[in-house]
């Protein structure tokens, strides 16, 4: 056993170790003393701590900051992001809750406040003033088509959807979500959940591929409205899933504790009555179990930042219908089912 004095303002993450609250720290003035657990987790890939690492200082600003944990939430102007938003809210004793979001619009529909950020996950630089001082991120954020105007359902016609300049989904799921796990290994966030989509194991997926370099093929999260329209575009042949995945692989590769849930088609109904199903590899979508309501989804992402048998997991999460099954309610058992990495 080791003891790391804590100053404030000198940052630094020792890898592949425990951070433990003695029950009773001693403290004087601005001087935090911690124990700190040599017992590496099993999950990474270097099993060696350094000396020097075990010796240098870890940054504090205040005992309350060893009580709660700021934590970012991205994409926090969307429906699922504003949800895990208002959870964190509502948990004042366990977390201090921030959110981003891309524009002032976006920011004035969740409340105007102070905690939430304006930035483009595109510019890593308007991003790190955000994650600067958080303890775990959760990213919510994703390319999403627009519908084409004209559409008439009373017609018969099915929707047309297109992704604006500068949306695109290697540009917001690839590029963006990179720079979100680049600044957050740079801030020394301790952990990072990552809410991605089910689909992306089948590289023939439709959603994953252009016809001829000139058809998009879009699929709504319901999993089940896909349509296809011509379009103009320098990012062809373009992915669409491929590039979630890609991010996912990129974050697992961090060295960073992980969680990454790849939800099925996303509903807006209340949470916390159905009960919870875990899968891999998208198994799931060859069930008629797929989809999930947002609010569980929300539920899970802040569940994970409770338990270590959530980190370094990676897994498919639908739902049973209402009123078959059980409710979940113990997330430590259903995270401990989860057998895979990636």
């Amino acid at each position: 056993m080791a003891t790391a004095t804590l100053v404030p303002l000198v940052p630094l993450t020792p890898s592949n170790s425990t951070l433990r609250r003695c029950p009773t720290p001693s403290l004087s003035k601005s001087l935090i003393t911690l124990t700190l657990l040599e017992t590496p987790s099993p999950f990474s890939r270097s099993s060696r701590i350094s000396k020097r690492d075990l010796k240098r200082p870890f940054a504090v600003s205040s005992m309350a900051d060893l009580n709660r944990g700021t934590v970012l939430v991205t994409g926090a102007g969307g429906r699922t992001g504003q949800i895990v938003y208002r959870k964190l809210k509502e948990k004042t004793d366990q977390y201090v809750a921030r959110g981003l979001v891309r524009t002032v619009e976006s920011k004035e529909k969740i409340g105007g406040a102070d905690d939430v950020f304006v930035g483009d996950i595109r510019n890593v630089d308007s991003i790190v003033p955000a994650i600067q001082g958080i303890y775990a991120l959760i990213i919510l954020t994703s390319a999403v088509p627009k519908m084409k105007p004209g559409f008439d359902p009373s017609k018969g016609e099915r929707p047309e959807f297109y992704f604006e300049d500068g949306a695109f989904p290697e540009q917001v799921d690839w590029i963006g979500q990179k720079n979100q796990i680049d600044a957050a290994k740079a801030a020394g966030v301790k952990q990072i959940v990552l809410v991605g989509s089910m689909g992306g194991t089948n590289t023939s997926n439709p959603l994953n591929s252009i016809g001829n370099g000139n058809i998009l093929v879009v699929l709504f999260r319901s999993w089940f409205l896909c349509d296809a329209f011509p379009y103009s575009s320098k990012l062809s042949p373009l992915k669409i899933l491929i590039w979630k995945r890609k991010a996912e692989q990129y974050l697992a590769d961090s060295g960073i504790p992980y969680t990454i849930i790849r939800a099925g088609g996303l509903q807006d109904k209340e949470g916390g009555i159905r009960e919870l199903l875990i899968g891999k590899d998208d198994e799931l979508l060859q069930t008629e179990t797929r989809t999930i309501a947002r609010a569980d989804v929300a539920e899970v992402c802040v569940q994970a930042l409770q338990f270590e048998e959530a980190k370094f997991k990676a897994f498919d999460l639908a739902s049973k219908p209402e009123g078959t099954g059980t409710a979940t309610k113990d997330f430590k058992a259903l995270f401990a089912q989860i057998t895979t990495r990636f």
